[in-house]
């Protein structure tokens, strides 16, 4: 066997997510000089000197925003998330978030913590109190979901067991969210339908160009008078100066997010959590098992699953003879490395290349050993960035 590939952990990661890691072929720790692979949750990359031995980098989480992603595509470095393994606790919060906002739960509790314990009229003083706080129910009540990927299907699944009504909007949803979608979910064609028709509205969307400042000063006052906002997604998805103005000409009831900043701290209406989206022993645990064992397959077979910035791509391995190649989505790729190939006698066993955007990635399986000057052959292709060698062992 081998060297283990060494992976650097920026994080705390969850015990049961590097167990997945063998500790036979594996070394983790925070004082790697020279890893293969990086672990991060929450640590901000940008101004990292990432080491040129970097191969990949596993987020135990959705977000990728903590991280050069492109800087990491230019060097032909996979960045892994966990997308999905975190939907029921954000989901859970998102029904927390609803009840919070209908019932003014946050008032409700400011008002019992500021109360005198040892006050006589303690108890009269609730009674009177508690009417400020009246609230109305979910039942019957109308969610509107931007974003129907793994947490906006079980949000709407939940709603609709709780008795609401249920829109949901998503130009761009997969074939298997379409499957696990509700069909009582009423299927909307905008962002404005889902504001004009919700008393409810919860986002669930990446943060990119297209979704920056998704609801703003043009369309939330689309919204229905006294209807709650709700963002689990991501800070800038919502123009905060647009919701504070909704909120202060009573145009918007609540707005409930994940996301305190010194200009939502405090004001009417506002109830913002420290980032507890994630924040479950059991969404821990799966985000750091789903990017552990994502790793684990592109280290040692070049599989590629949730990256971000590659196209997926999984072959069976049908060989102990494995190049695993990075490049640049251009022409004639595939047949320049077919040529290399051939020309050190090497037969291609089987192949597959799929493309993304500007990237591109090709596994190819071949008969026999692949020698370093084949390799070295391979990498000085114009617009390969990245290439690795992964022989069976034994």
């Amino acid at each position: 066997m081998g060297q283990p590939f060494q992976v650097l952990l920026l994080n705390q990661i969850s015990a049961n997510g590097l167990k997945r890691l063998p500790a036979q072929r594996y070394t983790t720790g925070k004082d790697i000089a020279a890893p293969d692979a990086v672990l991060v949750r929450s640590a901000d990359m940008h101004a990292m000197a990432i080491a040129p031995s970097v191969q990949a980098i596993g987020r135990a989480g959705a977000g990728t925003n903590n991280i050069p992603v492109k800087a990491m595509s230019a060097r032909g470095v996979p960045v892994f998330n966990a997308p999905g393994a975190n939907a029921n606790a954000v989901k859970e919060l998102v029904i927390a978030g609803m009840l919070l906002a209908a019932r003014n739960l946050a008032g409700a509790l400011s008002f019992v913590s500021d109360l005198d314990p040892a006050d006589p009229e303690m108890d009269s003083k609730v009674e009177d109190g508690k009417k400020s706080f009246a609230g109305y129910e979910l039942a019957g009540q109308t969610l509107g979901i931007v974003g129907l990927g793994k947490i906006g299907c079980l949000v709407a699944d939940a709603a609709i067991k709780l008795g609401m009504d249920v829109y949901g909007y998503d130009p761009e949803i997969t074939v298997d969210a379409a499957w696990s979608l509700p069909s009582q979910v009423k299927k909307a064609h905008s962002v404005a339908e889902v504001l004009k028709h919700s008393q409810f509205v919860t986002l669930h969307v990446p943060l990119v160009e297209a979704t920056r400042k998704l609801i703003n000063g043009d369309n939330v006052g689309q919204m229905r008078h006294g209807a709650v906002l709700l963002n689990f997604s991501r800070d800038g998805v919502v123009d905060e100066d647009a919701v504070l103005a909704a909120l202060a000409a009573k145009k918007l009831g609540r707005y409930v997010c994940d996301f305190p900043s010194g200009a939502l701290n405090g004001k009417p209406g506002v109830v913002a959590l420290p980032h507890l989206g994630a924040s479950t022993r059991e969404a821990e645990e799966n985000c750091a098992i789903m990017v552990a064992d994502q790793l684990v397959d592109y280290l040692e077979h070049g599989n590629v699953r949730n990256a971000v910035n590659f196209p997926n791509v999984e072959m069976p391995r049908e060989s102990a003879y494995r190049l695993a190649i990075a490049n640049a989505n251009v022409p004639n790729m595939v047949g320049q490395i077919s040529t290399a190939l051939a020309q050190a006698g090497l037969n291609i066993h089987n192949m597959v290349n799929k493309s993304r955007g500007e990237m591109a990635y090709t596994l190819v399986d071949v008969d026999s050993t692949v020698s370093p000057d084949v390799v070295k052959a391979i990498s000085g292709i114009s617009g390969v960035l990245a290439v690795r060698y992964l022989p069976l062992e034994g």
